[in-house]
């Protein structure tokens, strides 16, 4: 295939958006290099650095003006020299101007990609701790479905499964239409920090509550407020992980998220299993133990800096650099991140002046390059829903009584489940930031809908031992649970949390965070009249049947990010949808299954529909393979 050479254009601000992209205009074949086998053409789009429009003496006389005008006189020649490190961060040695102190720490940063100062990774893991609280409170109520409908005299069938159901949704349903929508305002007003502890102090004191409860009336209404905690804290935690976060390692940071809501499944199951002979008073303690991980959270989030980019949206440059030396472990490496932040951003501001919240809302359904990264974020986190993977979560121990098990086999069951996801998620940790988001998704999707449906015609087997019903359909549940954990459990609060511009930032996370929490809350309250209308196999039939669908959508929506930093991913979804979707179809789809399914392994690799400027120059050498 001949390779498509670019002439590049200037970075321009696309149409009334936010975005700064790359337009490119092709010049005939004949004026580039021929692809030859084992050699990568180069991009079709390119991310170009906007910093690489000046000159390096305009490039330094700009970041010495902006230290000089911000309260960071003394930082001048430092913000020089990290102009010049940020205008081409791959060849910094061929900045002459770095002292071997700086040059050996950004050397060291390249050598070491998880270097990092203690400050960093006591604030990302703080954020984890957070996201474990939702994991509990989902595991609270799945041990207490047991016993809880009983107690309040709800246990049968018809209008009972509907109460049942609402009291589990409910908090998905305030935290998706309240929670999730209270974030921008709580944003403004508090800091990344104050609402974060703002949400802990509710998430600490709604699950004893709900332990205290002497009427299901009374437990719908603790959860209602519950839920609007749980919202709030799920659409700022993930913000303030990817702001922290290096570029190098985002992905894998920010997925501490992921791994901690599974690390709270697993302990939410082990409260639920030390707790299961106290008697009548078991699902109070089932439900009242989520409280410990928002505690530790209240009390730990004070002690972290505020989020850079949250400062310097409000115009407080000199602090929010502060802030950056306490996550960088060198001044050059904090500068460098921090003067290339602000470039991206006044670009932004050009275009949104006087916007308040509800245009800044409205701007990610209108302005094509933020729309493109809703539809992916979106997808991602309906997908989440789609999957399946939270009639496990929610209604594991029941689904396990159906099939044989007593109560306490089934905690024990679904204790095992929430082993697995925490196991199978450390994985990705490291595959994150190189396999990629999209991919890891499009490869697990399909095993996904494959287990899913075994697992529901395992549930057809009523004869012969009970190790021959229940072991197949354990057995696939926890093949379905790994596949989600390598792939979309990790994938979607991560990836919905870098994709949006700063400016809108906290209105994208909010409208895909009302996406997945409305939905589990649909799933949630439709389950247990599921179950007894379609029976578990139909149930999880539907689902599998889901999957594919999920599949279709994210091979649609969702562009990769990987090993990017959130400016550069403003460039990303600059890409017109159809020229996207046309691409991969006509292009990367086709190549993937000649050589892969008809391992026609001599066709040389098409090129990438984006790449950064960098990776398309070294493709041009046949020096590295942009994909």
């Amino acid at each position: 295939m001949a390779e498509k050479l670019s002439k590049t254009e200037d970075v321009r601000i696309e149409g009334n958006g936010t975005s700064v992209y790359q337009s490119e205009k092709h010049v005939p074949p004949s004026h580039g290099v021929s692809s030859k086998v084992g050699e990568s053409p180069s991009a079709i789009h390119v991310i170009h650095n906007p910093l690489k429009r000046e000159s390096r003496e305009k490039v330094v006389s700009d970041a010495q003006e902006f230290a000089n005008t911000h309260n960071l006189g003394e930082y001048a020649g430092l913000f020089g020299r990290a102009a010049l490190v940020a205008r081409d961060n791959r060849n910094f040695h061929a900045v002459p101007e770095l002292t071997p102190e700086e040059m050996a720490a950004l050397d060291y940063e390249r050598d070491h990609k998880w270097h990092g100062p203690f400050m960093l990774w006591y604030s990302i893991s703080l954020c984890a701790i957070g996201a474990a609280t939702q994991g509990w409170d989902q595991t609270g109520s799945n041990g207490a479905n047991l016993s809880f409908p009983d107690e309040f005299g709800i246990g049968g069938t018809g209008r009972d499964e509907w109460i049942v159901g609402a009291i589990n949704a409910i908090i998905f349903l305030t935290a998706g239409c309240i929670g999730a929508f209270i974030v921008d305002p709580l944003n403004h007003y508090l800091g990344r920090r104050g609402e974060i502890f703002l949400t802990a102090c509710c998430l600490t004191a709604t699950p004893i509550a709900s332990g205290f409860t002497h009427s299901w009336q009374a437990l719908f209404a603790v959860r209602f407020v519950m839920g609007i905690g749980i919202g709030a804290k799920n659409a700022t935690v993930p913000i303030f992980s990817a702001e922290l976060a290096p570029a190098r390692i985002r992905g894998a940071l920010v997925m501490f998220w992921q791994l901690w809501v599974v690390a709270g499944i697993f302990l939410g199951f082990c409260a639920n299993v030390i707790v299961k002979n106290t008697g009548r008073i078991a699902w109070r303690l089932q439900l009242g133990s989520a409280f410990i991980p928002a505690f530790i959270l209240m009390l730990g989030i004070w002690f972290t800096p505020e989020s850079p980019r949250w400062l310097m949206k409000h115009g407080k440059y000199d602090k929010a650099f502060r802030s950056f030396l306490k996550l960088r472990a060198h001044p050059i490496i904090a500068a460098r991140d921090y003067y290339y932040s602000y470039v991206i951003y006044q670009e932004e501001l050009t275009v949104a002046a006087g916007s308040n919240y509800f245009t800044r809302l409205w701007d990610c359904f209108r302005i094509p390059r933020i729309r493109r990264a809703n539809y992916g974020a979106s997808t991602v986190m309906i997908a989440q829903q789609m999957c399946g993977i939270n009639i496990i979560s929610f209604y594991s121990s029941t689904i396990f009584t159906d099939v044989g098990y007593t109560d306490t086999q089934a905690l024990y069951a679904s204790l095992g489940y929430g082993a697995i996801q925490v196991v199978f998620t450390i994985p990705t940790l490291f595959m994150i930031d190189t396999v990629g988001r999209r991919r890891l998704c499009l490869i697990t999707f399909p095993l996904m809908c494959i287990f899913l449906l075994a697992g529901g015609l395992s549930l057809l087997k009523t004869d012969g031992s009970q190790a021959s019903r229940i072991g197949p359909v354990v057995l696939f549940v926890y093949l379905f649970t790994i596949c989600y954990s390598l792939g979309e459990g990790p994938v979607a609060f991560q990836y919905s949390a870098e994709v949006f511009p700063t400016i809108q930032r906290e209105q994208g996370m909010s409208w895909v965070v009302f996406i997945n929490n409305f939905f589990a809350g649909v799933l949630s309250i439709t389950f247990p009249r599921m179950r007894t209308v379609m029976t578990s196999t139909g149930a999880f039939g539907f689902y599998a049947g889901l999957n594919l669908i999920a599949w279709f959508m994210i091979f649609c929506f969702v562009r990769e990010t990987k090993q990017l930093t959130l400016e550069e991913i403003d460039q990303v979804f600059s890409v017109p949808t159809s020229e996207y979707f046309n691409h991969e179809l006509t292009v990367s789809a086709p190549w993937f299954f000649k050589r892969y399914f008809f391992f026609q392994k001599h066709l040389p690799k098409p090129p990438s529909i984006i790449a950064t400027a960098d990776e398309d120059y070294s493709a041009r050498k046949g020096k590295v393979d942009p994909a």
